[in-house]
Parts: C-alpha cells; structure tokens; sequence
C-alpha cells in the first residue's frame, strides 16, 4: 500500500476545506447510501475526481464523499466503500480512514450488509419478514453492533513495508470495536425505537458467496454475521488510533443456509430498514461523546 500518495491524496482534500472539522466519519456499506441523504449534506465530492479512490464497483454503492452535518456536528460521510475482491489494491480501502485521521475525526463508524448465521438473529429476521409479508411490505432486516470480529480474508491492509501513519508494526486487536460507543448505539437503539442485536462479524473476501459446509463451520467458531467489507477498515482504524463502531444491517439469511442469495436480495433488503439505520445514525450522532 502506498500511504505516502494517499496522505498526500487526503491532505489535498483537507486544504480544500480548511475549517472543516468533522467529528466523526461514516463508511457506508452496500445499499446504505440512502441513510446518508438524511443528513444535511454542505459538499460533496465525487469519488471519481480524488485520486487514489476512484469510483466503487459495485451497485448499491453509490460513490460520493459527503460533507455533512447533523445536530451541529460536522460529519464525513463516504457514500459507497471499495472492496478487496474488486481488485484495485489497498488504496482506495484505505482511504477513507486516512482521511479521518487527517481531518482530526477522534472515530469511525463501519456499517455493511450482511447474512445472518446466528439462528436467534435469523429468527428474528424471518419473524420480520413474517410480518412483512402479513402487511404487504418489504421485510426490513435486524440490525447488529458488531462486538468483534474474525478476519479470513487471507490477508491483512498492513501486509508490506511498514509505515509510521499507521502506528506500531504490530497493532493490538483487543478492544476493536469500541465498548463506549457500543453503548452509546443501545442508548441511540432505544431511543429510535430501533430492537438492536449484538454479535461477532466474520469477513471473507467474496465476491463469490459461501458454501453450506463454509457456513457450518463459521457457525461453529460463535460467528453471528459474515460479509466482504469492513474487517479492513477497522484495521486500520484501530492501527492508526481511531476509536471503532462498526453496525451490520443483517439484509438475509446467509448464503448456504438452505437458499440461493443475489446481490439484489441484499441491496432490497438493506432498502426496507433505511428508515430505522437513519434514525439510529441520527440519534447516535446526536448525543455522541468521544
């Protein structure tokens, strides 16, 4: 990875907006793009025109670096996220947690789509979509705080030379996922009247999906949610300071439990919840304390 052209890369957009002082960055993941309109948006980039990011992909990830504002806190909002199965390299993974550091945000929330492995949390999901058939509407999925997590994806964004940016050559892992600002995302649950789960996040690499045997076996090391994102975000956050939350919006069973899974089931499923993920986001930035 190269951190010198993205310091570089971040520090051009800084002194772009120089009294800009965010107090805290959100990555938003697969069919999440919506929850961000629901704050006050001051200026947006397109990901296309900031070297060493570019553009996502995938569908359902927009690609937008949004300037916002909630409650009198200035946010910095990634509208889309880059994966590693897309093949551009680190960089553009990368970036959004330089530029948080760059720009002073103390913390970074990480939310994603997931398939839910934990059977209490897929028969909450099914409950849902139960109720959501009896209505005639959109199952919403449940919504998971990401307590820990487990990294197969084979490789680790601080593979290589290393570079001071992102602290000690070999960063503890204990404590990724921040305890305070997970509870300060029950206390934003309640208050949106959002129910809110809480479990362990495993990544892999995709972008092909998983297997039943995968899943047996994900199942039995206590994972509660698997996705393609997010485990190297938090990495690096936590490698280079950051305090970390990190929310999955659980859009579906996983694949391998019984049904095949498109691409298109996760973003619809990620649709049905935005009214609730932009009431707990709001309300979570709205009594934020670092």
């Amino acid at each position: 990875m190269n951190t010198d052209k993205l310091i570089r890369s971040a520090e051009k957009v800084c002194a772009a907006f120089p009294a800009f002082r965010p107090k805290l960055a959100l990555v938003m993941g697969s069919g999440w793009r919506e929850v961000a309109e629901g704050f006050t948006v001051k200026h947006s980039l397109d990901y296309a025109d900031i070297p060493g990011l570019g553009a996502p992909q995938v569908a359902g990830h927009g690609g937008q670096l949004l300037l916002a504002e909630q409650g009198g806190a200035e946010l910095l909002i990634f509208a889309g996220r880059h994966h590693w199965y897309a093949g551009a390299g680190w960089e553009p993974i990368a970036f959004p947690v330089c530029l948080a550091k760059i720009m002073g945000a103390p913390g970074l929330v990480l939310t994603n789509s997931a398939g839910g492995i934990n059977p209490q949390v897929d028969r909450d999901l099914r409950a849902r979509s139960d109720a959501a058939r009896r209505s005639a509407s959109t199952p919403a999925g449940a919504v998971m705080i990401i307590d820990d997590h487990i990294n197969l994806m084979g490789t680790n964004p601080l593979l290589g030379p290393h570079h001071a940016f992102w602290g000690p050559r070999f960063p503890d892992m204990t404590g990724v996922y921040d305890a305070d600002y997970r509870r300060q995302l029950d206390e934003a649950g309640r208050r949106a009247g959002l129910p809110l789960e809480h479990g362990v996040y495993l990544a892999v690499t995709g972008p092909s999906y998983e297997t039943p045997a995968e899943i047996g076996a994900f199942r039995g090391m206590g994972v509660d949610a698997v996705g393609m994102s997010t485990v190297p975000e938090a990495i690096l956050a936590r490698a280079a300071g950051l305090r970390v939350a990190g929310i999955s919006c659980i859009t579906n069973a996983a694949a391998g439990m019984g049904q095949e899974l498109s691409h298109e089931e996760v973003l619809a499923g990620a649709r049905a919840a935005i009214p609730g993920l932009t009431r707990l986001l709001k309300e979570f930035v709205n009594e934020y304390r670092n």
